[in-house]
């Protein structure tokens, strides 16, 4: 239910150069989603919660782009 209730938090993100999703409530990091992308679908996703984990990471906020304009890399 974590991700639920704070899902209108989430941002695209590069997560160690990779694509994911970031959850940041006030600028609080609280979740980081990291995708495994197949045929240009989510095939498969990690949720990573574990402060000490959370600080290994290097993260990007991706620029904000209009709908249907997000391209995920294959």
């Amino acid at each position: 239910m974590l991700l639920a209730s704070r899902s209108r938090f989430a941002e695209p993100a590069l997560v160690d150069g990779a694509v994911g999703i970031v959850v940041a409530p006030r600028g609080r990091l609280l979740v980081v989603l990291t995708l495994t992308i197949e045929d240009g679908k989510i095939a498969a996703y990690d949720v990573i919660a574990e402060p000490a984990r959370l600080r290994e990471l290097a993260l990007a906020v991706l620029d904000d782009q209009g709908p249907g304009d997000a391209q995920i890399p294959t």
